[in-house]
């Protein structure tokens, strides 16, 4: 007889783990992410050392730390968009009608 296979059980994702999760303030936490990762992303294309990082970034070592490994706490969206326009980068905010194809209106980030 041919063995079974255990496999997990696999659930698909809305698209925002957050919110897979059941956190608070999913769309916020994705938004704050996206952003982490850009800055992470312009920092190690630099090959800016954290220390050199944080210079740069008005903040401490153990910030761009945390930064660069994920840690959202103690970073509010005004912060890491400050923390973009020391990277030389421009931060467009566009404020647009919901569509009517959804219920409620939703926060996210676009890099490029």
């Amino acid at each position: 007889m041919p063995k079974k296979e255990n496999r997990p059980a696999v659930t698909e994702s809305c698209g925002n783990v957050f919110a897979d999760l059941g956190l608070p303030n999913p769309e916020e936490l994705l938004a704050k992410a996206t952003l982490v990762l850009k800055i992470s992303e312009i920092i190690k294309g630099r090959h800016l050392s954290q220390a050199e990082a944080a210079k740069v970034l008005g903040t401490t070592q153990p910030k761009v730390s945390n930064l660069m490994n994920g840690r959202l706490q103690g970073f509010s969206m005004e912060r890491l968009l400050r923390f973009l326009n020391a990277l030389d980068r421009d931060v467009q905010i566009v404020v647009k009608r919901r569509s009517r194809s959804r219920k409620r209106a939703k926060f996210t980030v676009e890099v490029t």
